[in-house]
């Protein structure tokens, strides 16, 4: 029910989202808690921030492409928090409400211009509690935790771990499951919306509910992949297994993409033994560039890359299998190299570039913290990150890799080029996520990071070339998907999600009827 609460929450608000941010910031206190009981008209036990301290909270995201102002920024202390925030929403004109995890959206989609921004961090520390049900371990988690902290205390003080991943472990629980997340595990284990059992949700019309397979299912499936649009995760159950000790990662190196593919969906289609636990690839640039080029392969300081040991035929880029094999501390040298020859026996690369380090399980997971750290030295995570990610078929990534990698990107794109095989039968369709055809399909992943300093322009024709990529498969026919989609015309998102869109409509219909959430996807229009 809306309450007269929820509306006096509306008129308190309101007066704070002044053109002038220096009156704005006069009516908050050191701090940032609204002066005059904001917070308590809000019936919320959390804070309140408007003006200039929630444009900095929430103004700009990982993508740093969109700047928008926030009406307030509402840092809860738990599920009815959030649920407030979504029935003052309901009960005025035209607030809408957007969750906001580590802000590590590309293009807008966890801002809400004018509206509310709900601070997920606030709640991370809110659930952890490891349990077993019919011989499986699971763990439950807070919707706003890091995927890094989770990691952390599930292997330290249980010798756990999730299934599945992301590459890059600073962002919330709720943020990947609204999408899918993806990582090398995922031919495996499926993508991490395969791989939770339980959710609460705050849905649209201001409810919280547990919803799982067998209990309001239908939203269950909804709010996995389904980029916000149904509801606000606030807690996740997380399958569990025993966590490996120590990792050999393995880089191997192909001149051909014809065989890269052929090993790559080799490995991906193996039996569990029969594989490496982890797959996945990327194109570089054939040249000493230190950023796209033969430097980025080595996996240690002391490796070098060889390009003697490349053959004549090879071209303007490159690729290279990117592999780790999951061991214990018991588990001699000897039975772990058995175990890596073995599956390399089988492939194709090219002799001489095989770059492999043992590191611990946990330093594996979190390997791309490492990189984090160098791009906030010299100043790369704070510029712009034009970035696109999408799902391809196998019928056409022959000819995107043509086009793409050899043709528009040929020169590198100043961060990963990722490219690696996905099997379609480890996603459940019940989800929002939408796919190409065919059992196998590639995810693509052009990384972009911008130098410091970089003018708009050269920003803005990075962002053109995206669009130029993403045209010329519409054009072509290429069978394709965008990951973290974001479109801005109804007529794109329909033929994103294809014969998926009447039942995405009709969810949104039933969670979220005055789309009040997650308005920075536009996908729907705030409902009056």
């Amino acid at each position: 029910l809306i309450t007269q609460q929820h509306t006096r929450m509306i008129a308190y608000i309101e007066p704070y989202f002044l053109d002038n941010e220096s009156d704005a910031a006069s009516v908050l206190n050191v701090t940032g808690k609204s002066s005059d009981g904001v917070s308590e008209s809000l019936n919320i036990q959390g804070e309140i921030l408007c003006g200039g301290a929630a444009a900095d909270i929430a103004g700009k995201d990982f993508g740093g492409m969109n700047c928008v102002k926030p009406l307030a920024v509402v840092r809860p202390v738990g599920s009815e928090d959030i649920a407030g925030a979504v029935r003052a929403a309901l009960s005025s004109d035209k607030l809408t409400v957007a969750a906001r995890g580590n802000g590590h959206s590309i293009n807008g989609q966890s801002m809400a211009e004018g509206g509310l921004v709900v601070d997920m961090r606030s709640t991370a520390e809110n659930h952890f509690e490891v349990g077993h049900y019919g011989g499986t371990a699971f763990v439950d988690v807070s919707g706003g935790a890091l995927w890094e902290n989770v990691l952390k205390r599930c292997v330290s003080e249980y010798g756990l771990a999730p299934r599945s991943w992301t590459d890059y472990l600073g962002l919330t629980v709720g943020g990947t499951l609204s999408n899918a997340g993806v990582s090398g595990q995922a031919f495996r284990y499926g993508p991490q919306t395969s791989n939770v059992t339980e959710l609460d949700v705050v849905t649209g019309n201001g409810d919280v509910v547990t919803c799982s397979e067998m209990e309001n299912s239908e939203l269950f499936f909804s709010v996995l992949g389904g980029l916000g649009q149904f509801g606000i995760i606030t807690r996740a159950r997380v399958l569990l297994q025993p966590a490996p000790d120590m990792v050999r990662w393995i880089r191997i190196v192909y001149a051909e993409f014809d065989e890269f593919t052929r090993d790559a969906e080799w490995l991906v289609s193996q039996k569990d033994e029969s594989s490496f636990d982890y797959v996945e690839g990327f194109v570089f640039v054939n040249g000493d560039d230190p950023v796209n080029g033969w430097p980025t392969v080595p996996l240690h300081p002391d490796q070098d890359f060889d390009p003697t040991r490349l053959p004549q035929s090879s071209g303007s880029v490159l690729y290279c299998l990117e592999l780790a094999l999951h061991y214990r501390d018991s588990d001699s040298n000897s039975s772990v190299d058995k175990r890596m020859e073995r599956l390399l026996g089988r492939l194709r690369f090219d002799e001489g570039l095989r770059f492999e380090v043992d590191l611990p399980y946990v330093d594996f997971l979190l390997r791309v913290k490492r990189s984090e750290e160098i791009a906030k030295v010299n100043g790369t995570w704070e510029t712009p990150h034009p970035w696109l990610n999408l799902f391809v078929s196998k019928r056409d990534i022959g000819d995107f890799e043509q086009k793409v990698f050899k043709e528009l990107v040929k020169n590198g794109v100043g961060g990963p080029m990722l490219v690696y095989p996905l099997l379609r039968s480890r996603w459940d369709d019940r989800t929002s996520v939408v796919l190409p055809e065919g059992e196998i399909f590639y995810i693509v992943a052009l990384l972009r990071f911008v130098p410091p300093g970089a003018k708009a322009s050269s920003v803005d024709k990075l962002v053109a070339q995206n669009q130029e990529i993403v045209q010329w498969c519409v054009k072509n026919g290429i069978d394709f998907k965008l990951y973290l989609p974001h479109y801005k015309s109804r007529e794109e998102w329909i033929r994103h999600f294809g014969n998926r869109w009447s039942r995405f409509v009709d969810r949104k219909a039933m969670f979220d009827p005055m789309a009040i959430l997650s308005p920075g996807q536009k996908v729907f229009n705030r409902a009056l």
